[in-house]
């Protein structure tokens, strides 16, 4: 057990070991052995049950919420305490916890590295996360993951305009005074209609870009252009799987957030190794 979950500080130092030397190289890892989009199977809902049941099996094997407790959960709380104590920056706490389902394909990075070394590996730990920054292809998942934070941006930004369109563009006063508008008056059920309409749309754009993109580019040796091509061919071969696919991430999503995003300290890990198995199921291994 103690060889498996380790010291946090110790595997962030192996992890972290030749990472300078992959990032002085990554210009070099922005080519591409794979110049073609490759075949790719049809999905079903058998496959999004086979994803996540081996997804909680990782989960359950390397203890990933632990790492994400370690890593990630004092960076969300820390952003909400900043948000609570001032008033101007309330109206982006939603779009903040609805920004997670943007910005969860970057924060699972690690996790498909652990799921994708643990088919042929048994010593797989949470170290094993930062070897993706050691990869030949760094450069493109770097890139991806740069574009995907830009869409987060980019979402914020959007929220920041529909509510002071709405509710705007004075600050409220206080939560109470911001919660009692948001639900009481006409301008605050608009700002809700518009800001889920428009967060639909952000959340699409992201779910069929990066459901296979970045696993993919973890796995091989190509550039973002066919990876986003090849995540684009399995969304629209599979519209209704992959559909299906965002609405449980979503709802999964929506329930980690309850209490206080402690769930999420167990949604994102499962969700994550489950996104590799389901990435699998689309691109066989030998494609």
């Amino acid at each position: 057990m103690v060889k498996t979950i380790g010291n946090p500080l110790t595997w962030l130092a192996q992890g972290a070991s030749g990472t300078g030397r992959a990032m002085g190289s990554a210009a070099e890892a922005l080519g591409s052995e794979l110049t073609e989009i490759p075949e790719t199977n049809i999905l079903t809902t058998a496959d999004i049950r086979a994803a996540l049941r081996a997804g909680f099996a990782d989960f359950s094997r390397f203890r990933s919420d632990v790492m994400f407790l370690v890593l990630i959960y004092p960076v969300i709380g820390l952003a909400l305490s900043v948000m609570a104590f001032h008033e101007a920056l309330l109206p982006m706490i939603f779009p903040l916890a609805a920004g997670f389902l943007l910005l969860g394909p970057v924060a699972a990075i690690g996790l498909y590295q652990m799921s994708r070394k643990a088919e042929t590996q048994d010593n797989v730990h949470w170290g094993t996360a930062l070897t993706v920054l050691q990869a030949r292809n760094v450069g493109p998942v770097i890139a991806m993951a740069f574009y995907l934070l830009v869409i987060f941006a980019v979402w914020m930004l959007t929220a920041l305009q529909i509510y002071g369109w709405t509710l705007g563009p004075e600050p409220p006063a206080s939560a109470s005074a911001f919660l009692t508008a948001v639900f009481t008056t006409t301008a605050g059920w608009t700002m809700i209609v518009i800001g889920m309409a428009v967060g639909f749309v952000f959340a699409a754009l992201v779910l069929v870009i990066s459901l296979i993109s970045l696993p993919m580019l973890i796995d091989k040796h190509t550039g973002v252009p066919i990876a986003v091509a090849t995540s684009l061919q399995v969304a629209r071969e599979n519209p209704v799987t992959v559909g299906l696919w965002g609405a449980l991430v979503a709802a999964l999503m929506v329930i980690g957030t309850i209490p206080f995003f402690l769930g999420l300290i167990v949604v994102l890990p499962v969700l994550g190794h489950a996104t590799w198995y389901l990435y699998r199921a689309a691109v066989p291994a030998d494609t």
